[in-house]
């Protein structure tokens, strides 16, 4: 009798286990930020580690060198993909090649909405998904195609057309010339 006074006493007093407490309460979608290009192969990994992952993809006609037309699939957010697990998982993906790490505030990972994991899942009602990255004016840039292919400037607007400036440094110098937004990408230095 005195055992299960023991017993019970000690299951009342127990501390709280975050990591038990939320592997009980279930898995939660976490964002994972992966090394560029490798979204794919680390889909894969995380299949043969058995963690339920995601990756949206998007269908696209890119044009090479050569003027041919190829269909490609492209992940729609480039260097990531989406995991559920519980906090007890996480050893899992950390340890996958290609993750390089969940993405969090620094603190602990932080969990996405349900909701929008699942819109990105559906079928969208066979509407084509897409990627948007909204060039903002003074951004960097550099042109993707083209005749002035991988051209670093600046990107301003005059009136409603986009316009592509060109510094020479060195003269300290400015040229602008009217481009289109696909044309055009985000300059990562």
């Amino acid at each position: 009798m005195n055992q299960q006074m023991i017993g019970e006493s000690f299951e009342e007093k127990a501390p709280f286990d975050p990591v038990l407490h939320d592997a009980a309460s279930g898995r939660n979608w976490y964002a994972v930020f992966t090394v560029p290009q490798n979204e794919k192969s680390a889909i894969k990994h995380l299949d043969l580690r058995e963690v339920e992952s995601f990756l949206p993809t998007y269908e696209t006609v890119q044009v090479w060198k050569n003027r041919q037309r190829r269909k490609t699939v492209l992940p729609l957010f480039p260097c990531y993909l989406f995991v559920h697990i519980s906090s007890r998982e996480r050893a899992k993906v950390l340890q996958s090649p290609g993750v390089l790490h969940i993405v969090g505030n620094g603190r602990e990972y932080v969990p996405l909405p349900d909701p929008e994991i699942e819109f990105l899942r559906s079928d969208l009602s066979g509407r084509p998904i897409e990627p948007y990255r909204e060039l903002v004016v003074g951004e960097k840039v550099r042109i993707k195609s083209g005749a002035m292919q991988g051209v670093c400037g600046t990107l301003v607007r005059k009136g409603s057309d986009l316009r592509f400036v060109l510094t020479l440094e060195l003269i300290n110098q400015h040229a602008s010339v009217q481009v289109a937004a696909e044309a055009l990408e985000p300059f990562v230095a």
